[in-house]
């Protein structure tokens, strides 16, 4: 085969997860020798190396050509990590194969492999053929006294006994097996036993069968990957619909909480047993997931095997070696249990070589050091660390703070403090903190005086959170002439910004924010969302002009919040397209709009394109005929949302597709149509050219009914003048009516139809 065989595909190559190019990979690789195929079973198990049906594949290949010493290490490679039963009886076939010629020692061998496997993969709900199998095993076994023979029956009865109290698909047949087997040994026995095990066996076959439907859930053939770290789920009818890893995700979950409820209430170490084992078997498939690495280890932790949840991390972290949550989580393990020098190891790992480490890695340490070796191995790691030129202000604000709220030293705090402001004085975050220091010192007067600095120094851009904050700081330890003061200079200094252009107008929100406190607030509810929908309209009703460049009067907009905490609307990217709010109408309860009356730029399904377009006539011009005379069908919307069945029976008359409705209409006879009248409380009118139409509403007077009647004729007129539907079973509804007319004699004018069903379409028809 040419070398160019087993290069991998691009797609391959440039995804390092690309389940589909594996398959196929793995597909090619199987039609290959072994010397080919054994580079890229390698490679594809690097990447999914709990991949069960990869490595199975891989020995497959290994013993079709006899390498047994290939296959021993490719076993010891993956049977611990993989605990799936096809796996595993490969190995046993293996094990089978190698010392079928050795006599006794082979056999025994062989009975070793079969407790080694049950003891690992006994518990899975597809192992029944395992246990048949060695069942069969140890009743072939040669016995050449009645004392082996006593003791080879005495081992198959304890291998049946375990075999139908676990729940698997072959535990039905298990008990069948095994209440022949008893018979067939000794008839008296064989009755005290049975009645033993009897309640056992019912209780595992009951917990198979709710087992089963958990099983059933998952996807025993899906390869590890890393979770996607983007939120793709959709909320459609209050139904989330996930990706499949997600939904593989939940189904685990759901087994997991199911094993560790011990449904069976069996005894705790063979509780825990299934409990590792499940785990064991979803790390499979979630290899990647670090919430099931620490769910497990918890786990461990909280059933006090500290070395077991130990080990869990160890192999987490080769998983996942990146993942600074296990490594904070194990180093938090070791530091529990006094095992301080791994853990300081731990959080060495997350500095590396110190020059990319981040400001949560330095903090942290800190205060690992603080809790271990002290106050002064913390202050002097502070020391070195704050000349590097990645440390930020954040490392700053941490070690200010536990000086403060862990020493009690306000002093060193503040000195801290005032060394970070040298350097981050053009931080609005590093100034907000320190301002917060300071109020807990209840030192106002330098308060006042670092906002002074750091607003003389701070851009106008930057300095909104700042001025917002001073402003509340006066509120609290300011007099009402102090509080304006700020409030009057704010303005100022912010209308230099697009952004906070609308403070320079006096707001009602002000007197708000001056006058709330916590959860409290001067104004009811309804207040406050009027406020906020009024500061809403006010930012954008200016802004036509800024969007005439963007089609459709569309701009973008984004939220903020106001100094009051109220919600407001500003401009933010460009990336995000969103409708142009300065075109929408607030719906109120009290407003009642006419009938056949719209707002103009409103037209019911359709957004306001331009100014040319503002009008229902110069939308309906514009629009194709068959959609201009769907619109105009549409209700006069009096509230908002409209008549639901009134819109549904609309839409079953319309003809949106009149050039097929031609062709239905010249097949069916041309009476038809005359047996169907109007619904009763739908229009009367047909649009006319212009597009202008007349509309009726639903619930119409009685004092009008003379004049409805006068008009049946003109209404008959024009609704034979309408395609016909092309739906075969109206138009056999059609045919039957139209005989029935036939037959009857001609209707009465006082004819009235009513929908059965407004999405079937169906008519009934009564003449009085």
């Amino acid at each position: 085969m040419s070398e160019t065989a087993i290069i991998p595909p691009t797609n391959y190559t440039s995804d390092k997860y690309n389940v589909e190019a594996a398959e196929i990979l793995a597909s090619e690789a199987s039609h290959m020798p072994i010397t080919e195929a054994a580079p890229i079973y390698e490679q594809l198990l690097s990447i999914y190396p709990t991949a069960a049906k990869f490595w199975k594949q891989y020995v497959d290949a290994q013993m079709a050509v006899n390498n047994d010493d290939a296959t021993k290490q490719l076993f010891s490679r993956c049977l611990l990590n993989c605990l799936q039963v096809p796996l595993w009886r490969c190995y046993i076939r293996f094990i089978k194969k190698v010392n079928e010629k050795k006599g006794f020692d082979g056999q025994e061998e062989t009975r070793k492999a079969f407790d080694f496997m049950l003891n690992y993969v006994g518990m899975d709900i597809s192992a029944g053929p395992v246990w048949i199998e060695y069942i069969s095993f140890l009743k072939s076994l040669p016995v050449h006294s009645a004392q082996e023979e006593t003791q080879r029956m005495s081992t198959v009865r304890k291998t049946y006994q375990k075999a139908i109290v676990t729940p698997t698909h072959h535990v039905e047949q298990l008990w069948k097996d095994y209440e022949n087997f008893e018979n067939s040994v000794s008839r008296v026995l064989a009755k005290g036993l049975v009645s033993e095990y009897q309640p056992k066996f019912n209780s595992a076959r009951a917990v198979y069968r709710v087992r089963k439907k958990y099983f059933d859930e998952i996807d025993w053939n899906l390869l590890a990957i890393p979770p996607a770290g983007s939120c793709k789920a959709m909320f459609v009818l209050h139904i989330i619909f996930c990706k499949p890893e997600e939904q593989q995700w939940m189904a685990w979950k759901r087994l997991l909480a199911f094993e560790k409820g011990n449904p069976q209430r069996i005894d705790s170490a063979s509780s825990n047993k299934r409990i590792v084992f499940t785990y064991e078997q979803c790390l499979m498939y979630l290899y990647h997931y670090p919430d099931i690495w620490y769910d497990y280890a918890t786990w461990h932790a909280n059933c006090g095997s500290i070395d077991a949840a130990v080990k869990v991390y160890q192999r987490a972290l080769k998983a996942l070696p990146d993942s600074e949550l296990l490594k904070y989580a194990y180093g938090e393990l070791e530091e529990s249990r006094g095992a301080v020098q791994p853990a300081k190891k731990i959080y060495e790992s997350l500095l590396g070589d110190g020059v990319n480490a981040t400001a949560l890695s330095h903090i942290q340490f800190i205060r690992f050091l603080r809790r271990t070796e002290g106050v002064e191995a913390a202050r002097k790691y502070f020391l070195d660390v704050r000349k590097s030129p990645n440390c930020t202000y954040h490392v700053y604000v941490a070690n200010a703070m536990m000086a403060f709220c862990l020493d009690k030293d306000s002093k060193i705090a503040h000195n801290i403090f005032e060394a970070g402001l040298k350097r981050f004085m053009h931080e609005p975050g590093y100034i907000l903190e320190y301002a917060e220091f300071l109020s807990r010192l209840n030192d106002d007067r330098n308060i006042r005086a670092l906002f002074e600095r750091a607003l003389n120094s701070l851009p106008p851009e930057e300095s909104v959170e700042v001025w917002k904050r001073f402003a509340q700081f006066e509120q609290t330890y300011g007099d009402l002439s102090s509080m304006l003061k700020v409030e009057q200079r704010r303005k100022e200094a912010l209308s230099r910004t697009s952004d906070e252009a609308e403070v320079q107008e006096s707001s009602l929100q002000e007197v708000i924010s001056r006058y709330s406190f916590m959860d409290l607030w001067p104004c009811s509810s309804t207040d406050l969302d009027h406020l906020a929908r009024q500061t809403w309209l006010a930012k954008n009703m200016n802004k036509k002009s800024e969007k005439s460049s963007i089609p459709n009067g569309v701009g973008t907009i984004g939220e903020e919040k106001g100094t009051s905490g109220l919600t407001i609307v500003s401009d933010q990217s460009s990336k995000v397209i969103y409708p142009d709010v300065a075109q929408m109408v607030m719906y109120e309860p009290g407003q009642k709009l006419g009938p056949g009356v719209l707002h103009s730029g409103a037209i019911p399904g359709l957004p306001v394109a331009s100014n040319t377009l503002s009008t229902l006539d110069g939308i309906l011009k514009a629009a194709p005929p068959a959609l201009g005379v769907f619109i105009a069908n549409l209700p006069a919307v009096e509230g908002p949302a409209p008549d639901i069945d009134f819109v549904l029976s609309i839409c079953l008359q319309s003809n949106i597709t009149t050039n097929h409705m031609e062709k239905t209409s010249s097949q069916v006879p041309a009476g038809a149509a005359s047996s169907i009248s109007e619904p009763s409380g739908q229009n009367k009118t047909r649009p006319a050219p212009s597009g202008s139409s007349v509309r009726m509403t639903r619930d119409r007077q009685p004092g009008k009914r003379k004049e409805m009647e006068r008009k049946d004729d003109d209404d008959t007129a024009s609704v034979q003048s309408q395609p016909l539907p092309k739906d075969a079973f109206r138009i056999r509804q059609m045919q039957k009516a139209r005989v029935g007319a036939a037959r009857g004699g001609t209707a009465s004018q006082t004819c009235s139809t009513s929908y059965g069903s407004a999405f079937s379409g169906e008519q009934s028809g009564s003449t009085s």
